[in-house]
């Protein structure tokens, strides 16, 4: 198993650094999911397809190890709240090698 070190700043404001897997294809949003880093039902609604950006996330560090967004995370994102310039949809973002150091904070969602 090889795992990278992720920092994640919920809701409200803590940050928790998590041990992400590389090895099972799991994307941001699964990340948070799986800690609990956000209340059941807020994160994820549409089941990662990029439909409901209730995984919106700001990335803070390491945007150039993410891959670049689709034509589908892009659409998502033009109807979304609180979007910012470093804007991402976590379902969106499977976690590599090369993330390791990253930091990114879940939007808001109210």
């Amino acid at each position: 198993m090889s795992d990278v070190n992720i920092t994640v700043i919920d809701r409200e404001g803590s940050k928790h650094t998590v041990a992400a897997p590389t090895d099972m294809s799991m994307n941001l949003m699964e990340l948070i999911r799986a800690y609990e880093l956000a209340p059941e039902g807020t994160i994820g609604i549409c089941g990662g397809m990029a439909m409901c950006a209730s995984c919106q996330i700001y990335i803070i560090n390491k945007e150039d190890s993410l891959p670049e967004k689709g034509e589908e995370e892009e659409a998502m994102l033009s109807e979304a709240f609180y979007v910012k310039d470093n804007s991402r949809l976590g379902c969106q973002i499977p976690i590599t090698q090369e993330m390791d150091g990253l930091e990114f904070q879940i939007a808001p969602d109210k």
